[in-house]
């Protein structure tokens, strides 16, 4: 991940509706060398869909573990799309670009690392692939195979000390976070900075200038080109 790099938030969200294959065929169009996605454990399945519930993205309503596979995708999370499954996005992205999932919901970090696991022996690489949460304690029972993303929305004492015990590869933060400080912090402990979700022009220079390492955002095409 070298220089700034382009991540897509669930995709190209500010184009096509959020956490769909629409979505990510639009940020690995846009020249997205990775995307953002998130994930909960629903029926057997590791389902790509930011909320517990239905209500916001989808034309359903309701909890999402209280609904079979089969009828969380009978709803349309718009334009016709579907919720996909984790494994028809790794399928669409095919090692075309980086994947970083972020553990949503409950009792995610096992069949995350069942599922990678899996498409590293059918060809891929562990880094095609980072896992990140706000909840550390998921994110610690996912297996050291893969990048690590200490996520955080709101500042704490100590950040590297949790970046530390979670043996993580980035400090993942709001963009209200990041100050010059940090970032020079971060990269004196070899950590990759990530921000998120950054979408007006003037934020994403002034990112750029502070040197963090990645930029997220609904709008992948307003990040300059490395």
């Amino acid at each position: 991940m070298a220089g700034t790099t382009r991540i897509g938030h669930r995709g190209a969200c500010g184009y096509e509706p959020e956490n769909t294959l629409a979505s990510f065929q639009r940020a690995i169009d846009m020249g997205c060398t990775w995307i953002e996605l998130d994930v909960h454990f629903v029926d057997n399945e590791l389902i790509v869909i930011h909320d517990s519930r239905l209500d916001r993205t989808t034309n359903g309503k309701g909890k999402i573990y209280d609904l079979s596979l089969e009828q969380i995708q009978s709803y349309d999370a718009g334009n016709g799309e579907h919720i996909p499954t984790l494994t028809e996005v790794l399928d669409l992205v095919d090692r075309r670009i980086g994947v970083n999932i972020e553990l949503k919901g409950r009792a995610t970090a096992a069949p995350v690392d069942q599922i990678l696991t899996r498409y590293c022996d059918a060809g891929w690489h562990p880094e095609h692939f980072q896992v990140s949460s706000f909840n550390h304690d998921e994110l610690a029972n996912c297996g050291t195979n893969w990048r690590r993303g200490a996520l955080f929305h709101k500042a704490v004492p100590d950040f590297f000390e949790i970046t530390s015990r979670l043996d993580a590869y980035s400090l993942n933060l709001e963009k209200s976070l990041v100050t010059k400080n940090v970032v020079t912090e971060a990269h004196s402990k070899d950590l990759k900075v990530f921000v998120y979700t950054v979408n007006e022009p003037h934020e994403i220079q002034r990112l750029i200038d502070l040197n963090v390492d990645g930029i997220i955002t609904n709008f992948p095409d307003r990040v300059p080109d490395k």
